[in-house]
């Protein structure tokens, strides 16, 4: 059984220094490793990177990361995953890792992935170069995703984006952002690869669970959705339980 723990939108500010840390006091006892799914900054500076960093320094496990949208904001991504690698913490981006843990191997592939809509109500490459643009970029993202994917030697295999890849985890948001969420591709791309669980955050206002169209375990774990400051989920390496059946939080405190 592998334990991982999840979680995304913590949106770490210059004043949350002492508030994040009490969370993850005793994630070592629960998990083997954890994934972050974007958005670790509010406005993705250095400066409020480090906050984060110094909170998460007592984690003794593996951290593995992707970028969300508030960490580009301020238009210094390289220099925010420069100080979150400096400490440790893996930042991936249209590449992938494997781990070793609990006799198994582990791999992860991570994307920020990017938005467009969802089969029958998507954007498509036509008309205005920005169109085609915005759509191209988030199929490229998919494409690296899918190629990361397919190529890890591994005995179980996550996907970890910040845009969600299905709208099932979107519904409690508004139809009208749908668009800026999440795209089908993503899906496709998990799909075509093939994955134990994809994860993914973004959406304050949605849901937790959902399915890809090919049957994949998708997760929202955006710190409002989940309520607790991560969510563990374990991953049976004999195949004898369905491969989302547990899973266990850690309420924030205060």
């Amino acid at each position: 059984m592998i334990r991982i723990a999840a979680f995304g939108d913590v949106h770490a500010g210059l004043d949350s220094a002492g508030t994040i840390a009490p969370g993850f006091g005793d994630i070592a006892e629960r998990a083997d490793v954890l994934l972050v799914a974007g958005d670790l900054t509010c406005h993705g500076t250095p400066e409020e990177t480090a906050v984060l960093v110094d909170e998460l320094a007592a984690v003794p496990i593996p951290v593995i990361a992707v970028l969300g949208n508030h960490d580009h904001h301020d238009d210094q991504a390289e220099a925010v995953v420069a100080v979150l690698e400096r400490s440790g913490i893996r930042v991936l981006e249209g590449d992938g890792v494997v781990l070793d843990v609990a006799g198994s191997r582990l791999g992860v592939a991570g994307v920020k992935g990017f938005g467009g809509g969802f089969t029958g109500a998507c954007a498509s490459a036509f008309g205005e170069p920005e169109m085609k643009a915005f759509v191209g970029h988030t199929r490229r993202i998919a494409d690296r995703l899918e190629g990361t994917l397919a190529d890890l030697d591994a005995d179980l295999r996550i996907a970890l984006l910040h845009y969600s890849p299905i709208p099932e985890t979107l519904v409690g948001e508004r139809l009208e952002i749908y668009p800026f969420l999440g795209s089908s591709l993503l899906a496709e791309a998990i799909d075509r690869a093939g994955a134990h669980l994809a994860l993914h955050g973004h959406a304050h206002g949605g849901t937790e669970h959902g399915l890809t169209p090919g049957g994949v375990p998708v997760r929202n774990v955006a710190q409002p959705v989940l309520g607790a400051a991560y969510r563990v989920y374990a991953l049976p390496t004999d195949g004898s339980l369905p491969l989302h059946a547990a899973a266990a939080s850690l309420p924030q405190p205060g």
